[in-house]
């Protein structure tokens, strides 16, 4: 029996391992990130309306069978713009988490490699940067260039860019350290193409797991940034535009901010886990 269950044991361990992607924790966020791909890329899979056509006759009508978020102040339908807002929203995210990537890839890297005197400048900035929220940073960016989808991108961007920042330089220390730097070192490779070739690519792979975490939070920060009235200008379908809408029918018609908000959760929360997950398997080896 003993014998047997090792076996059993030996056999589950194997098939864990040739199929790290199959868990149901990854599937599921998986799949729910697919499917905003999907509504942000054609949103006439899912809807035949359109975001912005008002109905005087179906004013603040609760979810139901034809509205099946219900509608707006306007008439409008809020499944629809929810729908038609996924792309806005991830254009943002993605955008913002790309700015904040290459920013924190050039700052980091600087930070590590950069002579003592600008090195210790750049470390300074970074702990500066550190020690102020990313919406606060993001609120002043906003308060010199303006609101817009653009600004609002590069708001949450420019105000990531610190956190990437550490990561990289703390990587690049490690990698600078290793045999193949030095083997190159000792060819005679000059500085910049160590630094392009061998530094870099080896010290930005635990990016990838951070970036798509980033996204979730870069949406998260967008759609604040549009609530509080900063970020994307009405009527522009866009997922924090919609959650400000409705601040004013929580009593009558809570389901103009409710359902929005459920799907901006239901975002960040899947990004994050498909993020942590993707983290699990690179520390364990099944994630090259």
């Amino acid at each position: 029996m003993s014998d047997i269950r090792g076996i059993a044991a030996v056999l589950q361990s194997r098939d864990g391992r040739r199929h790290p992607w199959r868990a149901p924790g990854l599937l599921l966020p998986a799949a729910f990130v697919l499917l905003l791909v999907a509504a942000a890329s054609t949103p006439q899979w899912f809807t035949s309306l359109a975001p912005d056509t008002v109905d005087t006759d179906a004013i603040l009508l609760p979810p139901g069978p034809g509205h099946w978020f219900g509608t707006d102040q306007l008439g409008r339908d809020v499944f629809t713009r929810v729908v038609y807002g996924t792309s806005q929203s991830l254009i943002i995210g993605i955008g913002a988490t790309l700015i904040a990537s290459l920013g924190g890839v050039s700052l980091g890297t600087a930070a590590a490699l950069a002579p003592v005197a600008m090195r210790r400048v750049l470390v300074r900035l970074i702990d500066i940067l550190l020690a102020f929220p990313e919406l606060l940073l993001a609120l002043l960016v906003i308060a010199v260039l303006g609101r817009g989808p653009v600004n609002t991108l590069l708001a949450v961007g420019l105000s990531s860019v610190a956190g990437y920042a550490r990561l990289v330089r703390s990587q690049v220390l490690q990698v600078r350290q290793s045999g193949y730097v030095e083997h190159a070192v000792a060819l005679g490779e000059p500085p910049w193409t160590i630094i392009i070739r061998h530094i870099i690519p080896n010290a930005t792979r635990p990016l990838l797991i951070l970036a798509t975490i980033g996204v979730g939070t870069s949406v998260l920060s967008a759609s604040a940034l549009s609530f509080v009235g900063l970020g994307v200008v009405p009527p522009v379908a866009e997922w924090g535009a919609l959650l400000a809408d409705g601040r004013n029918f929580l009593d009558t018609a809570p389901w103009i901010s409710l359902l929005p908000a459920t799907v901006v959760a239901a975002s960040v929360i899947a990004m994050t886990v498909l993020g942590r997950r993707m983290q699990m398997l690179f520390a364990r080896g099944d994630v090259s």
